[in-house]
C-alpha cells in the first residue's frame, strides 16, 4: 500500500504535467496554420475561356492602332481568350460609359489605357473593388485600385532622348518641344524626362514648349507658329511619332529641311511609321515606345489560367533608338 506522501507526490507530477501540456494546446488554437493565399481571380483555371475587356483610349493615333493589332495578333496563341477591344474615341464619358459596361458584362479581366487619367478612375476602380483583375496599358489612372501596371518608361525613355539630342549640339542652340496631351501620364514624364536628359548640356536653350495633344494636324500649326517666333530652333523633341510627322510638314512648309532636327516617340513600324521617316532622313531620331501586349496577355494568362495569387505591380518594357545606324535595317524587316 503506497504512502500519503506518494500519492501527493504522484498527484504533484500529474498536475505539473498538465500545466506544462496546457499552453501548447492553447497555442494551437490561437494559431492555426496560415491559408494559401487566394487567387487574383474568383473563377480561373486551364479548362475554362475567358473574357478580355480592352478599354482602349481611342483609335485614331497610330500607336493606339499598333497596340491594338499586336494584341489581336498575340492572342491567338490564347485559345481560352476572347479579347473584346473598345473605343473610348478620346471622350471621357464614353470611355467611362464603356469601362461601366465591362463592369456589368462581368468580364474576367479589364484591359485599360486611359485617355485622361483622373476622370476614368472611378470607374476603373469600381471595376477592381468587384474582384476583376485590372491591368494598365501604358497610362495610369490616379488611384491605387488596379492589379499591374504595363508599360515602357516614359520618364527614362524621354531622359535618353535629351541626353541625345543634348550630344546632337554640343555648340548649343535653341531647342522646341512638342508636348503631348498634358493631362496624361505620358505626356508629362516624357515632358519631364527630356528636359532632365538635354540640361546636361548648358548650351542647350528650350525656347518653346507647347501641347499638341499627340496629334498632326495641331502639331504643323504649332510648331509653323514656332518657327516663325524662333527662327534660330535647330531640333525639336516631339511626344510621339505623330508629332513629328506634323513638325516634318511644318519644317518643309517654311523651307528648313536639314536645318532642323526631328526626334519622335513610339517608332512604330509600317509605311507611315517613325521608323521609315528615319530611315529615309526626315527624321534624326525615334524611340520605341513598346506596346506592351505579350507581358500584358502574359499576366492575364497567369491570373486567369494559372490562378496566380500575385503578380508583379510593374511591368516594365525596354526601349530601342532608331537612328541612321539601324533604321533602314529595321524597316526592312518589317519591324
Amino acid at each position: 500500500m503506497k504512502s500519503s506522501v506518494e500519492t501527493k507526490n504522484k498527484n504533484k507530477k500529474d498536475k505539473t504535467m498538465i500545466v506544462r501540456i496546457a499552453p501548447v494546446v492553447g497555442l494551437a488554437l490561437l494559431f492555426p496554420l496560415a491559408a494559401a493565399a487566394a487567387p487574383l481571380a474568383k473563377e480561373c483555371g486551364p479548362n475554362k475561356s475567358y473574357v478580355i475587356g480592352f478599354s482602349q483610349a481611342n483609335f485614331k493615333e497610330p500607336y493606339r492602332a499598333h497596340v491594338d493589332h499586336e494584341l489581336q495578333r498575340l492572342v491567338k496563341n490564347y485559345p481560352q481568350f476572347k479579347l473584346v477591344i473598345a473605343d473610348g474615341q478620346a471622350n471621357d464619358n464614353t470611355q467611362v460609359s464603356q469601362v461601366e459596361n465591362f463592369l456589368t458584362q462581368q468580364v474576367d479581366i479589364l484591359f485599360v489605357s486611359a485617355f485622361e487619367a483622373a476622370p476614368l478612375t472611378p470607374a476603373v476602380s469600381a471595376v477592381y473593388d468587384k474582384g476583376i483583375p485590372v491591368i494598365e496599358l501604358d497610362r495610369r489612372t490616379t488611384g491605387e485600385k488596379f492589379t499591374s501596371f504595363v508599360s515602357g518608361d516614359n520618364r527614362a525613355i524621354a531622359h535618353e532622348a535629351g541626353l541625345y539630342a543634348a550630344s546632337l549640339l554640343p555648340d548649343g542652340g535653341d531647342v522646341a518641344i512638342l508636348e503631348g496631351l498634358p493631362s496624361s501620364s505620358p505626356a508629362i514624364e516624357r515632358l519631364e524626362g527630356f528636359k532632365a536628359g538635354i540640361s546636361t548640356n548648358p548650351k542647350v536653350k528650350i525656347i518653346a514648349v507647347q501641347p499638341v495633344d499627340w496629334m498632326q494636324d495641331k502639331a504643323v500649326e504649332v510648331f509653323s507658329a514656332m518657327l516663325q517666333a524662333h527662327p534660330d530652333i535647330k531640333l525639336v523633341y516631339t511626344s510621339n511619332d505623330l508629332a513629328a510627322a506634323g513638325a516634318y510638314i511644318a519644317v518643309k512648309q517654311a523651307g528648313k529641311l536639314g536645318q532642323v532636327k526631328i526626334i519622335g516617340t513610339d517608332g512604330l513600324p509600317g509605311p507611315s511609321g517613325g521608323i521609315r521617316a528615319v530611315a529615309e532622313g526626315q527624321w534624326t531620331a525615334t524611340y520605341v515606345y513598346p506596346t506592351g501586349a505579350a507581358e500584358a496577355l502574359d499576366l492575364a494568362k497567369k491570373i486567369l489560367i494559372d490562378c496566380a495569387s500575385s503578380v508583379p505591380r510593374l511591368v516594365t518594357v525596354p526601349t530601342q533608338r532608331i537612328d541612321a545606324s539601324n533604321a533602314k535595317e529595321l524597316y526592312a524587316k518589317g519591324e
